[in-house]
């Protein structure tokens, strides 16, 4: 069953694809250590770490906002049927997403925008799917947006990739088969700026990657902010300075998770990252000099 939030006159609803102990902390996290389980253990079991295997719990999902006049998806998860080895859990998937995703009224050709935080593999699976041969673009009607900086960055890196970095050739294949077939139908953005006026922001947040990207939504006095990763985790709201194993610009991201959590500290602002697990949105708020969060 997905989950719905109201901001304002605004409709959020998460899509979910997969939930559960997905990631070995200490890979996940180079900076993690242990103690962190016992220090923030009223909180972290059992909704954000596995007691039984130790491992942290990780969503996948969309999420799909509903304006008045506009349907737009954040992200697009992983995706069915995409060759995805090694990482065998994500190869050839076969989950009911979709019809997840129909089953709040909505069919793909009623989504206008698909809002791609940032290209890694686990972002941008259901743009395309396969049909009479080749991989077509889910969301017909709809216009992609991407980051130019993320883009070039991607594009840049094809033809060099490292044969022993896995992430990297995920990623390679990902672009074959999820980015560039939407190209044609894809707005590139090169500064921050509003998508839909007094509504919807599009801002430019680097770190985890080079082109990522925060939405802002505003509705009747009431805001949310869409972050994709650069929280991974909500550990990382407690221990801000420690960045997950795939940043890429590691002192710009602690950076960006800083001002992210101030503004939402500091403004009331509801946090809707990429992965967290339930309840998946969250309040911040200053605990002297270090940030906390309570579920919404």
């Amino acid at each position: 069953m997905n989950l719905s939030w109201q901001v304002g006159d605004t409709r959020i609803t998460r899509i979910e694809e997969l939930l559960g102990p997905l990631f070995d902390p200490v890979q996940f996290f180079p900076a993690f250590d242990p103690e962190m389980l016992i220090e923030h253990k009223d909180w972290l079991f059992p909704n954000h770490v596995d007691a039984r295997s130790g491992r942290i719990i990780a969503s996948m999902h969309a999420w799909l906002i509903e304006t008045p006049h506009h349907n737009i998806l954040i992200d697009s998860c992983i995706g069915n049927d995409k060759d995805r080895n090694p990482y065998r859990n994500w190869h050839e998937m076969n989950t009911d997403w979709m019809a997840r995703l129909q089953s709040t009224g909505l069919s793909p050709t009623d989504i206008d925008y698909v809002l791609c935080t940032h290209l890694h593999v686990d972002h941008v699976g259901w743009n395309t799917v396969w049909v009479n041969g080749t991989w077509q673009p889910t969301f017909a009607n709809a216009r992609y947006v991407i980051a130019e900086a993320e883009l070039r960055h991607l594009e840049a890196t094809l033809n060099a990739i490292d044969p022993g970095d896995e992430f990297a050739l995920v990623n390679q294949k990902t672009y074959f088969d999820s980015i560039q077939p939407v190209l044609h139908q894809t707005d590139l953005v090169v500064q921050s700026q509003a998508l839909i006026s007094d509504r919807l922001n599009i801002d430019l947040t680097p770190g985890h990657t080079p082109g990522s990207l925060t939405i802002a939504l505003s509705s009747q006095g009431e805001e949310a902010r869409f972050c994709g990763d650069i929280c991974h985790h909500p550990l990382q709201v407690y221990e801000p300075t420690m960045n997950s194993a795939y940043c890429e610009l590691p002192e710009q991201a602690i950076a960006t998770r800083l001002a992210l959590l101030e503004d939402c500290a500091e403004n009331g602002h509801l946090l809707m990252p990429a992965h967290f697990g339930p309840s998946h949105a969250a309040k911040v708020h200053r605990s002297g000099e270090a940030f906390n969060l309570s579920w919404h």
